[in-house]
């Protein structure tokens, strides 16, 4: 069969095959050839004309040579995984050379005994190597001197193979499905100095805004089997060397000109209890479990999902588009603008800092003009949903104290609900004033409902969420909407703030 992925062709029949891969170095890509058979190596840089036999010393009959994978970085280095499983040695095997083959070393430190069935190099960092074992992922982050698990939650299983894809480990297991190890951006950027540190910021990798599934059916049953999608947002990770006893740890998202987009604290309270959870109509697991930023010693992950602090709102719900563990509560905050952020970590007086980039989803064809006008609308909605929110609670407040005024009472009910049935009718019906008299021949037009604060409330509330519905330019009727919504808005908040100042 042949197999052709990231470069590499492999020809295999029988018992032999071989790896067709470009050297790259500085003067030029040359392809190397390596025949791979029982207890051999072969290589040709004269496209297969003359080969060289340079396997490794000690490689012996029926030892099976599972992957070669040749350096990102050396035209000269090339990392070759062997199993011996067939005939019950199961010592790990993985060679490396630096000179093309004539000279090869085992670098198996700190590998337990487990036939080795891949091995690859990282093509961002060098010197960072991944190797897939009978019963597990290890991580060598010295060209393979030394090496480390990298299980988490793996299951203890035979790792196939092992491809990175851009800034995710992807691992092909035998008989336990794929495994995807998302972002590996930390692991490019630990060295030995990073867990000398008290706390270390890594630098997150290009964030995609792109919006969560729109799928409209229900998450599959809790017992059926699934993959999980990884999560979507900046993906930020910070390493605590003591656990930070000097108070709570902030972590706080800066826009380009450095105004404060979202901040999170190690203090902040679930937004969402055990007890509230019970209550809400939908299964419990669908819902997005609280997080809070830790203070543990070790590495920890966060993720923010690029939008602003969602506004103050009397409704709650949850989209049908649930997805386990995972399913957000509405409304949600302004999404971000694709551009340019700081994220500032402070743990225990320190305060570290590191760049931020936010990218548009690649099928979005908006202009920036369109987005940059969504981004506007979508703040001013929720600055008019909060601040109306608000006020509605406030005055249901009012109402509810003991000694409140029948003047006051009846303001605020009228500002709440309107007035009552029969006064609406009495001003409907009273005559306007005019300098003579007419004989009416038809009847006047049904009187506009007298504007409430709650109305507003909902219908700025209805347009926050429309708004959101897609990454494109406002239409004109929305920007309509929004506007003659926001004139409402102003009335009844001057009539709201004159009920508040009015003497006692």
């Amino acid at each position: 069969y042949h197999v052709s992925q990231d470069g590499v062709m492999v020809e295999q029949s029988g018992a032999w095959g071989r790896w067709v891969f470009p050297a790259m170095v500085n003067d030029g890509a040359r392809e190397t050839e390596v025949r791979i058979e029982d207890a051999a190596l072969h290589v040709t840089r004269t496209g297969g004309k003359q080969w060289s036999n340079v396997t490794p010393k000690g490689l012996t009959d029926w030892s099976k040579i599972t992957q070669i994978d040749a350096s990102h970085f050396d035209g000269d280095s090339a990392y070759a995984s062997v199993s011996r499983f067939r005939i019950d040695d199961l010592r790990p095997y993985i060679y490396r050379t630096r000179d093309g083959g004539k000279t090869w070393q085992l670098i198996v430190t700190n590998l337990p005994d487990s036939p080795v069935d891949t091995v690859r190099e990282d093509p961002v960092r060098k010197g960072l190597l991944f190797a897939g074992t009978e019963t597990g992922v290890w991580v060598s982050f010295d060209d393979g001197d030394h090496w480390q698990s990298l299980q988490p939650n793996l299951p203890h299983t035979s790792m196939r193979d092992v491809v990175i894809h851009g800034n995710d480990l992807i691992v092909a297991t035998h008989g336990r499905s794929f495994w995807i190890l998302d972002d590996i951006t930390p692991l490019r950027q630990l060295t030995p100095d990073v867990v000398q540190r008290n706390a270390v910021l890594f630098n997150p990798a290009e964030a995609v805004r792109v919006r969560r599934s729109l799928n409209t059916d229900t998450p599959l049953p809790a017992d059926e089997p699934g993959g999980e999608n990884p999560p979507n947002g900046a993906i930020i990770d910070y390493y605590i060397g003591a656990p930070a006893s000097a108070g709570p740890i902030s972590l706080e998202i800066l826009d380009n000109s450095g105004k404060l987009v979202r901040r999170f604290t190690s203090s902040d309270p679930p937004w969402i209890t055990a007890e509230e959870l019970q209550k809400q109509t939908i299964p419990p697991y669908w819902v997005k479990s609280p997080q809070t930023l830790s203070t543990a010693a070790g590495m920890h992950r966060w993720v923010w999902d690029l939008h602003y602090p969602p506004p103050v709102a009397l409704e709650h719900e949850y989209p049908i588009n649930a997805t386990p563990h995972r399913t957000p509560q509405y409304p949600l905050g302004p999404r971000a603008l694709p551009g340019n952020y700081t994220v500032r970590l402070t743990v225990g007086g320190t305060t570290l800092t590191a760049p931020l980039t936010v990218t548009l989803d690649p099928r979005v064809k908006t202009p920036a003009a369109g987005i940059a006008q969504m981004f506007d609308v979508q703040m001013r909605l929720a600055d008019m949903l909060t601040r109306s929110s608000e006020a509605v609670t406030k005055a249901k407040a009012m109402l509810a104290q003991p000694k409140i005024t029948t003047a006051m009472k009846q303001q605020l009910t009228n500002l709440l609900t309107g007035p009552k049935e029969p006064e609406a009718k009495a001003a409907a019906q009273q005559p306007a004033k005019t300098t003579e008299v007419a004989p009416q021949k038809q009847p006047p037009p049904p009187a506009e409902k007298p504007l409430t604060l709650t109305d507003v409330q909902s219908a700025i509330s209805t347009l926050y969420g429309i708004v959101d519905r897609a990454d494109a330019t406002p239409t004109p009727a929305q920007v309509e909407s929004v506007n003659a919504t926001a004139a409402k808005f102003e009335i009844v908040m001057k009539r709201f703030e004159a009920v508040q100042i009015a003497p006692r």
